[in-house]
């Protein structure tokens, strides 16, 4: 029997990408596939777009707004597959993505092997995206995968992973608590619950860099970052009980130390927290400091406000960025997945 691939799409307001969304998990050449899309409650025209997709393969289901954990956790409820495919609603499957890794999972009778994929990023055309390898791109135990990530400050976007049902249900549900980095908690603990992961390397996904609305942007709200720190905390746990060498408390520290921009000088509570448990763990957090480029402002109005207009710079730097690459989007033919 062919095993059964769920791809399993959560979306909210996705009504501009949603159908190359839908497109490139139909376009999969693994044969024996079902489709789920969970639409979280919106309030453009997603669940309409979506529907002309429908089909026996294609199930479009809508609940009130509750988040994408939660529409998550809800498509995993409703699916039937062997393995898992996790896909944002504006993010792209290559054709054989899927194939490739299925073919690696025939080769194994362990169904705890987690299977990674490279992955590049794209406004609009994926053809453009560049495929950059990291250090993470490699067959990896769990300890070694986790302590490699935040030791380089590396990132694994969501759709890479092909997830077998028996280790999606071990590592348990998507924390509904966590308003950012959800993604980020999960893993971890489909990492962590795994043998080993398998990367394989023919496999690619396109992740759509969109504006800083989307989830993973924290922003200014307490909300989100109350969150982010509550998920970092849960990480740092699951990884200390795997193994709590130096290196690891190391990598701990390091990884407060990415974060801690987000909470400073905002949420100075937090910041004491980040630094307490750094000292917990042997190490020190030195409070973020503007670059070169927003120095003087910084020593004349302080840290704030250098990072509110580096923020500025980089909002500004990104549209213009997306409208260079919409137009081009808009007189070329590269907006199709490479073949």
């Amino acid at each position: 029997m062919t095993p059964l691939v769920s791809i399993l799409i959560p979306a909210y307001n996705a009504e501009r990408w949603i159908a190359e969304t839908i497109r490139s998990a139909l376009g999969q050449t693994w044969p024996n596939k079902e489709i789920i899309l969970v639409d979280d409650g919106s309030t453009d025209q997603t669940v309409r777009v979506a529907q002309q997709f429908a089909s026996k393969t294609v199930s479009i289901v809508s609940q009130k707004n509750q988040g994408a954990a939660a529409a998550r956790n809800k498509a995993f409820e409703l699916c039937h597959g062997d393995y898992v495919q996790w896909l944002d609603a504006d993010d792209l499957l290559s054709p054989d993505k899927i194939a490739y890794q299925m073919r690696a999972a025939g080769e194994t009778t362990e169904r705890r092997t987690l299977f990674s994929s490279a992955w590049a990023s794209f406004r609009y055309r994926p053809a453009k995206a560049r495929f950059i390898p990291t250090s993470l791109w490699s067959d990896l135990d769990p300890t070694e995968w986790l302590t490699r990530k935040w030791e380089g400050n590396w990132h694994m976007q969501t759709a890479t992973w092909l997830v077998s049902r028996e280790l999606t249900e071990a590592a348990g549900s998507w924390d509904t608590r966590l308003l950012g980095d959800d993604d980020g908690e999960y893993f971890f603990r489909v990492i962590n619950a795994s043998n080993g992961i398998r990367f394989v390397p023919q496999s690619r996904i396109y992740y759509r860099i969109t504006p800083t609305s989307r989830l993973s942007y924290i922003g200014r709200s307490d909300k989100k970052i109350e969150a982010q720190f509550l998920g970092m905390k849960l990480q740092i746990g699951y990884l200390r009980a795997r193994e709590d060498s130096d290196r690891v408390r190391a990598a701990c520290v390091t990884y407060l130390q990415n974060w801690l921009p987000n909470f400073y000088p905002n949420r100075p509570d937090l910041v004491q927290e980040a630094q307490q448990l750094a000292a917990s763990l042997g190490g020190r957090l030195s409070l973020p400091k503007a670059s070169w480029k927003y120095a003087w402002i910084e020593k004349v109005f302080g840290f704030a406000s250098a990072k509110r207009m580096q923020l500025s710079y980089n909002r500004g730097k990104s549209f213009a960025l997306r409208a260079w690459d919409k137009m081009m989007y808009a007189f070329d033919h590269r907006g199709r997945l490479p073949s």
